[in-house]
């Protein structure tokens, strides 16, 4: 009853880490991996930049980092800077790493914030070496030093998806991934149960066991052929278009993507090696059209290489993500706005869980369950964090922002941000992405102000705290400055050919 074939439908970056993955897993072993897809279709194509986790997904598929990088014109990314989110002129960095260190088994959050309340005004930003080494466009891996503080920084990268998808699909092909090119003509369901039977591509029936849904925005299985449903978010997050274009470089590369925000909504900035990618995402019920593009194209750094590509969209997932034999991966499984780059990483998660809950073609409806329940609760924990950063903002200057401050939320937000104002508590529940260090960097960034800290801190003395915060804020200040800047280490190990 083993599965014996595999069909994709969609390529792109979704479709090629599904085919690149399942050829590594199961090494030849199932009959046939299937994945179709039309260049006439094209992909959306604009998630180029990454979260940490995505480094174990290159590393699991034995991908030299070095040769990647060159191979899709990339770059180095150690967070995220959000401007003019929490008011005009404001800004703070979302790290891809943690603040200090922990002393007598007590997070360092609560030792600066004792120190907070007791007068002392240093930021925490200088206890992290992520947030230093961005702002002085600086990067070096921390494995090749590992220990103390270089064991306190992440990394993720910055990447043409579309150069990524072409790396992949190379990858799987080697592995015995057969790819057909067409369109999709027609979709044959089971009498019986309604489970997905085949696809005609080209007047061709391309049969089944397993199906996995990659075909974008349009759902072709999962929404057209099996009616799933969708859960709409637009009234917590409501933005619902998008404009992206690339451009020159204005300067060096730095190590790190930008989110600035904007009248109704807000601008990505991601550098690679031979361009910086651009886009506006916008709220329509805010602004129009001409006028979202035009801001665009009036705040790029550098010189456009192209003209403003829209996008629409509807945050929001799949009621479900693995229906009958169809499990629905990337944009067909649901969609949440690129703010804090998790695109790519639901992707990642999503083939995760489908290779631990990998079925036979009885297909037992607790493994679908499963994989149903961990997926929606992956993607409201995404979610709550990205309201967040909309709901928690002193802006009163435009009518999008103050839709934002006042909008209502999900409890389950509500009560993290009660627990962070009361104490600076964090709970990570389950597997939840996002950790203290993030939601942390957020909630202070957006302006939330804890009254009070876990008083396990105040067992430290005095005169042992303020020596271990100076060697800490010192150690984070030398180490960031003898990194080599970000356009070196780049020149130095992985410049992309051309």
């Amino acid at each position: 009853m083993r599965i014996r074939r595999v069909v994709i439908v969609g390529g792109g970056t979704a479709g090629w880490m599904t085919a690149a993955a399942l050829s590594q897993a199961f090494k030849g072993s199932l009959e046939s991996i299937r994945l179709v897809e039309s260049e006439e279709i094209g992909t959306v194509g604009v998630g180029e930049a990454t979260i940490p986790p995505i480094r174990r997904f290159n590393a699991r598929l034995g991908i030299d980092e070095n040769e990647f990088i060159r191979r899709t014109q990339g770059s180095f990314k150690l967070g995220i800077e959000f401007a003019d989110w929490l008011r005009p002129g404001h800004s703070y960095i979302h790290p891809f790493g943690r603040y200090g260190a922990d002393l007598d088994n007590v997070s360092f959050l609560h030792f600066w914030m004792r120190r907070q309340l007791a007068g002392d005004d240093t930021p925490i930003d200088q206890y992290c070496l992520a947030i230093a080494a961005a702002r002085l466009g600086k990067f070096s891996r921390p494995e090749e030093r590992p220990d103390g503080v270089w064991s306190t920084l992440g990394y993720a990268f910055h990447f043409d998806a579309s150069l990524y998808a072409r790396y992949l699909r190379a990858y799987a092909e080697r592995r015995g991934v057969v790819r057909t090119e067409g369109r999709i003509t027609d979709v044959k369901l089971r009498g019986e149960d309604g489970f997905v039977e085949a696809v005609i591509v080209n007047g061709e029936k391309l049969d089944g066991d397993l199906f996995i849904d990659c075909s974008g925005f349009r759902g072709l299985l999962i929404e057209e052929a099996l009616h799933t449903g969708y859960e709409d978010w637009s009234r917590w997050l409501p933005c619902n278009r998008a404009f992206a274009m690339p451009s020159a470089h204005a300067g060096p590369p730095p190590p790190y993507t930008r989110s600035t925000a904007r009248a109704a909504g807000w601008q990505w900035r991601i550098p690679l090696q031979h361009r910086v990618g651009n886009g506006y995402v916008y709220c329509s019920e805010f602004v129009s059209e001409d006028e979202a593009a035009q801001t665009l194209k009036g705040n790029l750094e550098g010189a456009a290489l192209g003209e403003p590509r829209p996008l629409r969209f509807t945050a929001g997932m799949r009621r479900r993500f693995w229906n009958r034999n169809v499990v629905a991966l990337g944009l067909a499984g649901g969609f949440l706005e690129p703010l804090e780059s998790t695109s790519i990483h639901l992707i990642q998660s999503g083939i995760s869980k489908l290779l631990t809950l990998f079925p036979d073609r009885r297909f037992d409806p607790l493994l679908s369950n499963e994989f149903n329940r961990q997926s929606t609760l992956q993607y409201e924990w995404i979610r709550d964090f990205l309201i967040a950063h909309y709901k928690l903002t002193e802006r009163d200057d435009t009518p999008f922002w103050n839709y934002c401050r006042n909008m209502d939320i999900p409890d389950t937000l509500r009560g993290k941000l009660d627990l962070f104002r009361n104490r600076a508590l964090v709970f990570r529940m389950d597997d939840e992405l996002f950790l203290e260090p993030s939601w942390s960097a957020v909630l202070m960034g957006q302006g939330v102000s804890p009254r009070s800290y876990d008083p396990l801190a105040d067992a430290t003395d005095s005169a042992t705290l303020e020596h271990a915060l100076k060697n800490m804020r010192d150690t984070v200040r030398r180490t960031a400055e003898s990194m080599p800047t970000h356009a070196e280490f780049i020149a130095r190990h992985c410049r992309a050919d051309s």
